[in-house]
Order: structure tokens, then C-alpha cells, then sequence
């Protein structure tokens, strides 16, 4: 079977979905890999590291797609909404494509990659268990983002981060507030306690307080308690106005104090909740800095602009998206584990095996042979579940 590479096309994307590094592991299992020329350039790969390891250079993005048996990518057409549809005529039935699809974004582009006659992969739904844990993209994609975070916002900060003794005195440390303590908002915290300051974090799952404190970090706790805080995948679950009214209510006091916050609370599937009113910027110290990094579904500040900085009452407010991509040879090293891991679990003998009694690849699988089988998938997009066999 043929693995194909192409250049990732959307825009500023500096990502590669294969680094020469794995080929000989997919050579080894019987797969042959074909990269699109230039495909890892930006991210630090040039074609000839590629031809080293034992890929074969392709001239352009059609040549991949009409020889790849399985198409590798970052951002699939749903994750990418601005040129991921020219890829569409590009696809053939019984083609296999792998990356992130954004699988409830839009129900129109999940039913033409169905129609197309596509067997697609969602990388997003690879299921965090301690099985498919070397598949997990999203997680390294979140730990690039949470460290990337921080970098920007200390750079922005108009206050160093670190305490220091000087001839002038001593410096307070700045006070870094992180909100959502999944992967990408620890990997924050322990950024932020690298750089010398004070980091602190809440989440409305329990279970974050013991990560939070084991990273040096100060949990921030709450008289008020979440239904049904996270589900049974460990995402956050969303709640309802009361509970997000009574949230904002509590936190202003600590968003207040903070010189930077970082906002990383994300509900898969849903909009971003707001967590940060524009009275609660109002109320931050001029030079302060919120980084949005649910901004790509709505941002969890009412004031932000997904993809933009903007600046309110002297509070710099950053809806920065695609971080990963900003870091993108060890993106692109992260990625590519997780996804050689994912394609060798899937190859049985050289063959792709579809065995959908496997939790791996039946939460994975988002269509098959013309149809949306994934059954979250089926939902979101309104179609009937399957009849029970």
C-alpha cells in the first residue's frame, strides 16, 4: 500500500503530517511513502531528508492523491474551511484519509467526504485510554499550544515574569491565571512556573486540582459544583447559564488580580463558553493579557476576535489559532509519532483492517463506503442511528 503526504494547504500552515524519521518504521511494515516536494520545508524536513530514509518525491498534490492507497494529513478538508474543498475532486472511492476532519463542525463537509466514497479517520475522536494514548494528536497538539500560549503572552506582557533582585530593588513575579486545566492549560502552567512566575488554574473537573498542584501550580477552588463535570472520554461536558453566570461571578475577583490570563476551556462539539465578561476585562490592570485559546470555537472571552489581537481597556486580548503550527518541527515530529502509531495499529499483515468491535478504530472511523458511520458523528449530523444487529 502507498502512504501519501501533501503539502498542507491551509494558509500559514507550516506543518507536515510525516517527518523522514518514520519512514523507515512504515517502510518496514510493507507501506511505501510518496511526499509531496516541499511538503515538510517550513516545518524543517526538505525533500532530500525524505528520499534518505527511503520516501519518493511526488511533483505535485495530484500526483499524491492519485497514487496514495491512504492519504496523511494535519488539517483534512473540515478542519481546513478556507481551501481543503479543492481536495474533494481529488479524493476517490475506497481512498483512505487520516488527520484531523473537525468531525462536528460542519454536517454538509462530514456528508461530501461520505459521498466521495472516503474511508475517513478523525484524529480528534482517538479515544484517550492508555491503549491508544501514542495515538493521541490532539493531546500533543495541546501541549504545543498551552507552552506556546505563555510565550506570546510573556512576550505581549508589559511585566516580566520572573522575580528579581536588583540594583533597583526586587521585582514581584507576574501572576499567571490559567482556566481550563486539560493538556494544553497544564502544559501552560508549567511553562509559566518555568519562566519564574506565579501560576494558578481552575477547571470545574475535581480531578484537574492533584495535576494542577503537582506542577507547582495553585488551584483555584469554588463554592459551586458541576453536573456531570466531565464525560466518560475526561473532556469537560457543558453546563447551563446558571452555572456559567454563577462561574463568572466567582472568578472575577482572581481574573482581577491576574496579569495574564489563559483561557483553554473548550467543550468538544459545542460553542467555547464565555468565561470572561467585558466588565471583568474592564476590571484587569492596564498592560494585562488574555490568550484565547478557544477563540477557534467562539473564545472563552466575550471580547475576543478568533484570529485577531485586540486591545480593550488597555487589556491586550489574543484569539490566536492553529498555535501549533507556529512550532512546527517538533509539531510535526509529535504528529507524525501519533500517527505512524495509529496507522500501524490499523495495518494487520500489510491490510487495513476495519474491525469496528475495536474501540480504537470504531470511535475513530468517521465514513465508510459512502455512508457516516461514526454514530457521535451520525447524531451531530442528524442522520438515524443503525439499527442494532
Amino acid at each position: 500500500m502507498i502512504v501519501g503526504v501533501p503539502k498542507e494547504s491551509y494558509p500559514g500552515e507550516r506543518r507536515v503530517a510525516l517527518v523522514p524519521m518514520v519512514v523507515p518504521n512504515l517502510t518496514k511494515a510493507g507501506l511505501e511513502v510518496v511526499v509531496e516536494t516541499g511538503a515538510g520545508e517550513q516545518a524543517g524536513y526538505p525533500d532530500a531528508a525524505y528520499i534518505e530514509k527511503g520516501a519518493r518525491i511526488a511533483p505535485d498534490r495530484a500526483a499524491v492523491f492519485s497514487t496514495a492507497d491512504i492519504v496523511i494529513q494535519i488539517l483534512c478538508y473540515g478542519s481546513n474551511d478556507i481551501t481543503g474543498k479543492a481536495d474533494l475532486p481529488l479524493m476517490r472511492r475506497g481512498q483512505v484519509l487520516i488527520g484531523f476532519l473537525r468531525p462536528f463542525g460542519s454536517a454538509d463537509v462530514i456528508q461530501e467526504i461520505a459521498a466521495a466514497g472516503v474511508t475517513s479517520f478523525s484524529v480528534e475522536l482517538v479515544p484517550r485510554t492508555t491503549r491508544a494514548q501514542s495515538m493521541d494528536a490532539l493531546s500533543s497538539m495541546g501541549t504545543i499550544c498551552g507552552y506556546k500560549a505563555v510565550l506570546i503572552a510573556a512576550d505581549t506582557s508589559l511585566r516580566i515574569f520572573p522575580m528579581m533582585t536588583s540594583a533597583a530593588g526586587t521585582i514581584t513575579p507576574a501572576r499567571v491565571f490559567v482556566i481550563g486545566a486539560g493538556v494544553a492549560g497544564l502544559q501552560a502552567i508549567s511553562t509559566a512556573r518555568r519562566l519564574g512566575a506565579v501560576a494558578s488554574a481552575y477547571d470545574m473537573r475535581p480531578a484537574a486540582k492533584e495535576q494542577v498542584q503537582s506542577l507547582g501550580g495553585r488551584f483555584v477552588e469554588l463554592p459551586i459544583e458541576a453536573q456531570n463535570a466531565q464525560d466518560a472520554r475526561g473532556y469537560g461536558t457543558a453546563q447551563d447559564e446558571t452555572f456559567y453566570a454563577r462561574q463568572r461571578e466567582l472568578l472575577r475577583r482572581v481574573v482581577g488580580e491576574s496579569d495574564v490570563v489563559i483561557t483553554a476551556a473548550v467543550i468538544p462539539g459545542k460553542k467555547s463558553p464565555v468565561l470572561i465578561t467585558a466588565d471583568m476585562v474592564k476590571g484587569m490592570a492596564p498592560g494585562s493579557v488574555i490568550v484565547d485559546l478557544a477563540s477557534e470555537r467562539g473564545g472563552n472571552c466575550e471580547l475576543t476576535r478568533t484570529g485577531e489581537t485586540v486591545k480593550e481597556y488597555g487589556v491586550s486580548i489574543i484569539g490566536a489559532i492553529n498555535l501549533a503550527s507556529s512550532v512546527p518541527y517538533h509539531a510535526s515530529q509529535m504528529y507524525s509519532r501519533n500517527i505512524t502509531a495509529f496507522l500501524l495499529y490499523l495495518l494487520k499483515e500489510g491490510k487495513l483492517q476495519l474491525n469496528q468491535e475495536d474501540e480504537i478504530i470504531r470511535e475513530t472511523l468517521v465514513t465508510h463506503e459512502g455512508e457516516v458511520v461514526n454514530p457521535r458523528v451520525r447524531e451531530f449530523v442528524k442522520l438515524p442511528a443503525f439499527a442494532a444487529k
